[in-house]
């Protein structure tokens, strides 16, 4: 069972959004405040164990006043403010994020990005078939994840779960400077030469698919990955005595994958190689 903590009570701001009066805890965002009121603001880089980023420019709203589009995932919200979420403007500007994005990532394996793609009208293709892909295969270097920069949108996720937000290991930073700039370990070098611990919590943070489970890998390669199909089961981890809790991805009676709910107050979706990784043990036959 996930005990949620209660916290310290916060004060209610009252602005609006999309002319409507709303009421949100004192230091939430005004995506926070979207999602309550039940407005499906798309995002990409926003992470809900993470600090924002401000990478992926999705999630822009109109703020009366502000001279710029501002970012949903990391503005607060404020007493009195005028928030529009889904003006010509804020629709033209992820239209256009959208469309450079696809035109230049893969984003097959991206959650939700289909439905955005078609509700924005936006068009990836109009930029041709020559608009510039990193187009690397794949790196498969080691039997736990694998690695597809292809798939990659440069929203440092992964930088931040594996450096000092999360698991002080620091194996994965930001390589080059501008155009040439890509997520890599140190030197370039395969995984497993790296200060990589294989926690896989950079895994559990990506929102495209670049970085995956070495088995959902396998699966999609061979065309036998059916999440529709797939139940998810919560238990805690009996490696140790933490009690962090793990949730099973199950096909075909087959565990195909481990994560860990975000709202845990002892995980807060991260965990170890052990947890996240030593489950075969499980569906040993032998």
């Amino acid at each position: 069972m996930t005990v949620i903590p209660l916290g310290v009570p916060r004060r209610l701001l009252e602005f609006t959004l999309d002319g409507e009066p709303v009421r949100a805890p004192e230091g939430s965002t005004i995506l926070d405040a979207c999602r309550a009121a039940g407005k499906d603001v798309p995002t990409l880089c926003e992470g809900d164990t993470l600090t924002p980023k401000n990478a992926c420019r999705v999630c822009v709203v109109e703020v009366e006043g502000a001279r710029t589009l501002v970012p949903a995932c990391s503005r607060k919200a404020e007493p009195g403010m005028e928030v529009r979420t889904d003006t010509e403007r804020a629709r033209h500007s992820r239209k256009v994020v959208l469309e450079l994005l696809a035109s230049s990532v893969d984003l097959s394996t991206t959650p939700k990005v289909a439905e955005w793609i078609k509700e924005y009208e936006a068009k990836p293709d109009r930029f041709g078939p020559d608009a510039a892909r990193l187009n690397e295969e794949p790196r498969v270097d080691n039997e736990l994840y694998v690695r597809d920069y292809d798939k990659c949108i440069l929203c440092y996720k992964c930088v931040d779960a594996c450096g000092e937000q999360w698991q002080n290991t620091f194996a994965i930073s930001v390589a080059g400077r501008g155009f040439d700039a890509r997520i890599a370990v140190e030197h370039d070098a395969p995984l497993t030469d790296s200060a990589c611990v294989y926690c896989g919590n950079c895994i559990e943070v990506c929102p495209t698919g670049a970085l995956s489970f070495k088995s959902e890998f396998d699966m999609r390669a061979a065309g036998t990955w059916d999440e529709a199909s797939q139940t998810e089961t919560t238990t805690v981890c009996a490696y140790c005595g933490v009690g962090c809790n793990l949730t099973l991805h199950v096909q075909d009676n087959e565990i195909v994958k481990v994560t860990s709910p975000h709202d845990n107050p002892v995980t807060h979706g991260n965990l170890c190689i052990k947890g996240r990784f030593g489950y075969q043990h499980v569906q040993n036959r032998d």
